[in-house]
């Protein structure tokens, strides 16, 4: 999954940076270098397991964590 198709994702389900750190224990500053172009210094490819978790989301999967509406 790409930076772009990671935000995309995000942003498709609803999530803030800080939401889904929490749904996935990950640092809002971590998903903020996963989403940035890769050309940036400060970048890092996106997580393996957080892009199979984001294509679970997409898929409908809703964990404990999950923002209340």
């Amino acid at each position: 999954m790409s930076p772009e198709e990671f935000k995309e994702a995000r942003q498709k389900l609803g999530l803030t940076q800080s939401e889904l750190g929490r749904i996935i224990d990950t640092a809002p500053q971590t998903i903020r270098k996963w989403e940035m172009d890769e050309s940036r210094s400060t970048a890092r490819s996106v997580n393996p397991v957080a892009a199979q978790v984001m294509r679970w989301l997409l898929d409908g999967f809703r964990p404990p964590e999950w923002p209340a509406q």
